[in-house]
Formats: structure tokens, sequence, C-alpha cells
């Protein structure tokens, strides 16, 4: 049915909709539920090598790829190892979802150049209050892509059995 009071968006509006609904952690919802977010998306742009931040420090953003490249690493003995690269659409720093979490990895910019949309924390937990349905769904999300993560962690982990013990993970955890 035809509503003549729904929100109209800009070609922008929908350009960057259509974006974010490309995105694991975004994809369940709707084009009214994504348009929540826009108004608290920043564009920034980074040089390569620049970090976007490090290992250890506060979680107050949410960042997505818009152009260009990272790399995930740790610090091992003072060694980087790299955990993942991300290009368009990844999403990292997803802990900032969790209120006073730290950063357990550093994040670098591998490309020439690239523009990543950074979504606040604030802004993240104001819309999730507000809107518990799109809570409910992008909790979803995440608990799907952490689920895929633990599974390759055991994949990996039994392929190099007794490499560690993988029951210091969940002492006191369960």
């Amino acid at each position: 049915m035809f509503n003549p009071f729904k929100k109209k968006y800009s070609i922008e509006e929908l350009d960057l909709i259509a974006f974010l609904a490309q995105t694991r952690h975004f994809e369940k919802l709707d084009e009214d539920e994504l348009a929540l977010f826009l108004p608290s998306m920043y564009l920034r742009t980074y040089q390569q090598d620049e970090v976007v931040f490090f290992s250890g420090d506060p979680s107050h953003a949410l960042y997505i790829i818009k152009k260009g490249s990272v790399s995930l690493s740790i610090d091992v003995n003072d060694k980087f190892e790299q955990l993942a690269e991300s290009h368009r659409g990844g999403i990292f720093g997803d802990n900032s979802l969790i209120e006073d979490a730290k950063r357990i990895y550093t994040t670098v910019i591998t490309s020439e150049k690239a523009q990543l949309y950074v979504l606040p924390q604030i802004n993240l937990l104001e819309i999730f209050q507000s809107h518990p349905e799109v809570k409910a769904k992008m909790m979803s999300a995440f608990s799907e892509i952490y689920n895929e993560y633990t599974t390759q962690l055991f994949k990996t982990y039994k392929s190099h059995f007794g490499f560690f013990e993988l029951s210091k993970v969940y002492q006191g955890k369960i």
C-alpha cells in the first residue's frame, strides 16, 4: 500500500543506506532502521600507515570501510601479527557496542588512502535505547558473526592441537 507520508530520502542518503544494507552487521535492518544511523556517521580520510586505533585504547566508535583497506593486528612480544585485512564494507571496532571495552587489536591503514565511516559509541547506544527492535536485529547479526569466529577458532585449534591450552580461554567464563 502506498503511504504518501513515508519519509523520502535523498539520493546520497539512499546510497549510504544501500551501502550499510550490504554489510553483515546491518543487513537485517530495513530502510527506515538504517536511516537512523545516517546523522551519526562521520566520513574520515586516513593515509597509508596511519593508525586508526591501538590495542588497549577505549572502544568509543565503530568503523565501516567505504574505500581502501586496513590491517587488524595483535602485538606479540613487540612484533605485530596480522589477524586480518579488511576492505570496502568491512566493519571493525565492533566491541564499541560494549560499554567500557578496550580495543583488542591495533588497526592500521594499508592502502594509499582510506575513507572510513566513524559511528560513535554514544550514538549507537542512543539508537539502541530508543529503538530496541534495531538493537535486537543488530545483536542477532553480531551473535552470528561471533559464532562464526568461535567456530573458526575451534577448527584452527583442532588442526594445531597442543599449541596452546584452549581451556584457559574459558576459565571462569562458563
